[in-house]
């Protein structure tokens, strides 16, 4: 009986198993921290990689090319694919995100404006609505291009695999109007 009283009450080795059970813990919080903090920063970049192509994709010239303005695979490619690279983004996570956006000047919206084929099949894949309602407010519509796509963020943690789909749209007014 001593002696069951003895190693009820000894703490040798109590210190191992405390960290046996908090470390596996703390590990977990640490790795969520790197990785939500990755992902917030690839939220960042995909949204500033849309701005940058509605920008491109509204301008009425380019400096750059031959032609009047960009397709939707020349924003696709020129401007939107190093955006991303530039954070190190895999392009081939690129996924189509097509929003419903109304035709500039419709009463009712039917059927949404649908994305430019030519940047649908670009890589990264991106869909570009030209002429479509921005905003619409006591009679007075803005028209202007949407550009949107959605980025697979992957990563694991202890036990279990993610993936998060982040949304990225960016519209930008015509300037013609």
């Amino acid at each position: 009986m001593q002696m069951l009283k003895r190693i009820l009450r000894e703490t040798t080795g109590a210190e191992i198993a405390e960290a046996a059970l908090v470390l596996p813990v703390l590990f977990t919080i640490l790795l969520g921290v790197f990785f939500f903090g990755r992902a917030y920063n690839i939220y960042g970049t995909i949204t500033q990689a849309a701005m940058q192509g509605a920008r491109a994709a509204v301008a009425p010239a380019c400096a750059t090319c031959a032609s009047a303005s960009l397709t939707a695979d020349q924003v696709a490619t020129n401007v939107v694919a190093p955006v991303l690279q530039a954070s190190d983004l895999n392009l081939s996570a690129v996924q189509l995100y097509q929003p419903a956006a109304c035709a500039c000047g419709t009463v009712g919206c039917g059927t949404p404006v649908a994305c430019d084929p030519a940047g649908v099949s670009a890589t990264p894949s991106i869909c570009v609505q030209q002429n479509v309602t921005l905003t619409s407010t006591a009679g007075n519509v803005q028209c202007g291009t949407s550009v949107s796509f959605q980025y697979q963020y992957g990563f694991n943690l202890p036990f279990h695999s993610y993936t998060l789909p982040m949304k990225a749209t960016a519209q930008m007014r015509g300037e013609n109007q």
